[in-house]
């Protein structure tokens, strides 16, 4: 018996094109992973600018690699993948040293989201527009717009190259069990997503399912009285979340895979994305670590053996 899969649409004139698009989504991880704090203290804003400038650079080589099937004149096309190319290598480098001036390894502020939210932003674009090339690379003929952001907001190619960004995120991340838990539903969400548009009966319900059974265990703690207090908006968000989801996934169904159906759960699940690395990536410095008191005379002493706090990875040139 043949498993039922998701459309991949690449021909072999597309493995080209899948060896640039695969390992940018490796480099999205470990960039994200470089300018994760690993001692919950805020990154400094020149690593954010180098992470924005580097997933960038990401989807402007992606935009280019969509111009060369969408321009007739070939030359013209991939010329602007070469200046991609180019991009990738000198102006993120550039952007982090004239960051270091104009910021001077600032700290990006304890309670701020903009980074957070650009950077979830950043990641959620990036992997649309790969949704998008390789929807129209497949193609055998022409689309309008209307089709290509429907297929490609419903494509193997954003849903899984997502999920491939955001597990290592959650497995990183400190979070609650709540939040944990919700996360990783959030992954395997993902994961089904691509079975929507083809399948929208099996996809839809295996999504309804998926979240169900995490909320089933929620309401068991709750009822326990195991559920800390502390977790309820959090609780609150993910249920609007699945929500939201289940609800666009067997809105394709009932309407038979409509384009209008397709096109609203696709940027459903894109939001939830977005939502969701910008709440992974703000959780890593949500409680920066206490810098020890002067109250005593022993606390005194452990904070002068006490090593001091290391920066990440891309924090001194």
């Amino acid at each position: 018996m043949e498993l039922p899969l998701p459309a991949f649409d690449v021909s072999t004139g597309l493995l080209p094109f899948v060896a640039i698009a695969v390992p940018m989504v490796v480099v999205t991880v470990l960039v994200l992973g470089l300018v994760r704090p690993s001692d919950r203290r805020p990154p400094l804003v020149t690593q954010l600018v180098l992470a924005v400038s580097v997933i960038g650079g990401g989807s402007l080589l992606l935009t280019a690699l969509l111009f060369v099937f969408l321009d007739a004149d070939g030359t013209t096309a991939w010329t602007w993948v070469l200046l991609a190319f180019n991009f990738m290598m000198m102006v993120p480098v550039g952007l982090w040293f004239v960051g270091h001036i104009v910021f001077r390894d600032r700290r990006v502020a304890p309670g701020s989201w903009s980074w957070p939210v650009g950077l979830g932003l950043a990641v959620t674009g990036s992997e649309v527009l790969m949704g998008l090339l390789f929807v129209v690379g497949g193609a055998s003929g022409g689309l309008g717009m209307g089709a290509t952001f429907t297929l490609g907001l419903s494509s193997v190619w954003f849903f899984w190259s997502m999920a491939g960004v955001m597990a290592p995120l959650v497995a990183w991340a400190p979070l609650s069990r709540v939040g944990r838990a919700g996360a990783w539903t959030l992954v395997g969400a993902a994961v089904l997503a691509p079975w929507v548009r083809p399948y929208p009966w099996a996809g839809g319900l295996a999504m309804a399912v998926l979240m169900a059974a995490a909320l089933f265990a929620w309401l068991r703690s709750l009822w326990g009285g195991s559920l800390p207090r502390t977790d309820g908006p959090l609780l609150l968000g993910l249920s609007g979340a699945f929500l939201a989801m289940t609800s666009g996934g067997l809105a394709v169904a009932a309407s038979g895979g409509s384009d209008a159906a397709v096109l609203s759960f696709g940027a459903t699940m894109a939001v939830v994305m977005v939502a969701e690395v910008s709440y992974l990536l703000k959780q890593s410095y949500a409680q920066p670590s206490a810098e020890p008191g002067p109250s005593t005379a022993g606390s005194a002493s452990a904070a002068a053996e006490a090593p001091a706090p290391r920066h990440g990875p891309l924090a001194e040139p």
